[in-house]
């Protein structure tokens, strides 16, 4: 039996997004968790989020050990992650009254973060929310030395990756009609950004 996979950021950052999401998130009904990763923040959230129904989704490789965070919570209103490619036009979850996605933007390429606002566009129901994590830049701009340097090893791993702009990121949402709601400032240099399905 494989170990259940562990993030230690995930149980640092876990309780800061917590409080944004109840803030956020109060309709009851599904919340769509894209790459969710290890499955740490899925049974956390769905733990303190009963009125939701927390459904993760990530790559085929990660499922299994999503799966043993689930399997171990056995909670009613956290399901089997779902194969979820961003870059597919067609999504396993064809509704939500909200998003959620952590740390993602910039491990993905540009054509992958397009799609996914376009996916998510498509899925929010009308007032639904789509709340994005993760560290990011401004104008071309880093808020911190730590961030920057992060940035510099992403684009050397990988040039299609990196830190994304806020002003680009707020492009896509206006072009797939997701109005901005608030920019919060968290922990260790991210932020959390919210659009609303007009």
């Amino acid at each position: 039996m494989p170990n259940k996979p562990w993030s230690t950021a995930c149980e640092n950052n876990r309780e800061p997004i917590l409080a944004v999401l109840r803030q956020h998130f109060t309709r009851p009904g599904t919340i769509l968790e894209l790459g969710s990763g290890t499955g740490q923040h899925a049974v956390y959230f769905a733990r303190h989020l009963p009125h939701l129904r927390w459904q993760p989704s990530d790559l085929p490789d990660n499922l299994p050990g999503i799966g043993l965070w689930v399997d171990e919570a056995d909670l009613p209103n956290l399901p089997q992650p779902l194969a979820l490619d961003v870059s597919r036009q067609r999504w396993p979850c064809t509704e939500a009254v909200g998003v959620f996605s952590a740390n993602t933007a910039h491990i993905m390429d540009w054509d992958s973060v397009q799609r996914m606002f376009a996916g998510t566009a498509r899925i929010l129901i009308p007032g639904g929310v789509f709340c994005l994590y993760g560290p990011f830049m401004t104008a071309g701009r880093h808020n911190s030395l730590s961030n920057a340097r992060f940035d510099s090893m992403l684009r050397a791993r990988d040039p299609a990756g990196g830190l994304r702009d806020t002003i680009a990121l707020q492009a896509l949402a206006d072009k797939n009609g997701l109005g901005f709601v608030e920019e919060i400032a968290m922990p260790a240099n991210n932020r959390i950004l919210v659009w609303q399905q007009r």
